[in-house]
């Protein structure tokens, strides 16, 4: 069996090709670089773009693969969370090529998808093999960040999740307040190697703060599961104002090793929380936060029983999404017609 796969949930716009064991033949991915110029993506300028790119990445995906619409068995797409209008983009186009040809269709939620990642052959640095439940999973990208028990390929119970904003989403502000630009992940992590990660002290910061539940809600503080970054954002924006702007520069590699530091200190004690909570001893990981190279250093040393995919199974991409589509529910044709996309909440993990 092929599947076909869309992903339009933000600015990428992406098609693959998997098949029924979970080994990749195409996955293509077609960033959009005009929104960096506003500071952040821009709904309207997205949905526009993916109108343009994405009959020619589903023509891409198909070619790499070497196959053509005909050998497809299953169309797959992503119907939330995200971006309503870039959602209806995949979404429709993904309706279109399966009512023509009377194929079956899955909608994806996209958090399933980042867990999904790990099932794919061939998606992991270290190892060729799919991860298979059951696993803690860590989802951390510019958008979310939660924790989840992954009890069956399909069934998933939320551990925890960002009170606030996402991991991925502070990265981006430091950056920003660091007069790095936009996206700001990856520049934030490059300055930060020439920096002193405990040159400034910032919340989460490998502190009994974050080991006791730094921003955790009432409910949940016992367990210190739940995330929450606006205070660590915060505290860099006190301490760049009690400097002055030529200190500021200068030391702006040690502000962003010990901001990096503090996020991902965060994001490591909770992981290990997690673990202890369920007795497991194998960790999953998804979301393009996990793209950065200290966090995945740091994930690796909790032993070997951590699957982290390869930096492009991370960030969003259509593989990820075919890969769920295994799992879930194929809808028949007609009865997908009529589905819509949703922004956030309406099919939470």
């Amino acid at each position: 069996m092929s599947i076909l796969a869309l992903e339009t949930s933000c600015d990428d716009t992406c098609a693959a090709v998997v098949d029924s064991s979970g080994a990749m033949l195409a996955n293509v991915v077609s960033s959009q670089d005009v929104h960096d110029r506003f500071g952040g993506v821009v709904p309207e300028i997205a949905s526009r773009h993916h109108l343009e790119l994405v009959n020619l990445v589903v023509a891409q995906a198909l070619d790499e693969a070497g196959v053509s619409l005909s050998d497809v068995d299953l169309i797959a797409a992503t119907q939330g969370p995200g971006l309503v209008g870039a959602l209806l983009v995949g979404l429709s186009t993904a309706k279109a090529l399966a009512a023509a040809r009377q194929l079956p269709l899955a909608a994806v939620d996209h958090l399933q998808g980042h867990v999904a990642a790990n099932y794919l052959l061939g998606g992991d640095d270290s190892a060729s093999g799919s991860f298979d439940p059951p696993f803690v999973c860590l989802i951390a990208s510019g958008g979310h960040t939660l924790l989840v028990h992954v009890r069956e390929h399909d069934r998933f119970e939320v551990l925890g999740r960002t009170l606030d904003d996402a991991a991925g989403e502070a990265f981006d502000k430091a950056a920003r307040m660091l007069g790095l630009g936009y996206p700001g992940g990856a520049a934030l992590e490059e300055l930060a190697r020439a920096g002193d990660a405990e040159a400034f002290s910032f919340p989460g910061s490998n502190s009994e703060r974050a080991r006791g539940g730094w921003g955790t809600s009432r409910n949940s503080f016992a367990q210190g599961l739940d995330f929450s970054f606006a205070g660590v954002k915060t505290a860099l924006l006190y301490r760049l104002r009690e400097l002055s702007p030529d200190d500021a520069r200068a030391r702006a590699a040690d502000l962003a090793a010990s901001y990096q530091a503090a996020v991902v200190d965060s994001l490591v004690v909770r992981v290990e929380r997690a673990l202890e909570l369920t007795g497991l001893d194998r960790l999953a990981v998804g979301g393009g936060v996990a793209a950065n190279g200290e966090l995945r250093r740091r994930l690796r040393s909790l032993g070997s029983g951590v699957h982290i995919p390869g930096r492009a199974l991370c960030t969003d991409n259509a593989a990820m999404i075919a890969s769920a589509a295994r799992y879930g529910e194929q809808l028949p044709y007609p009865r997908y017609l009529g589905l819509d996309a949703y922004a956030t909440g309406e099919r939470p993990l």
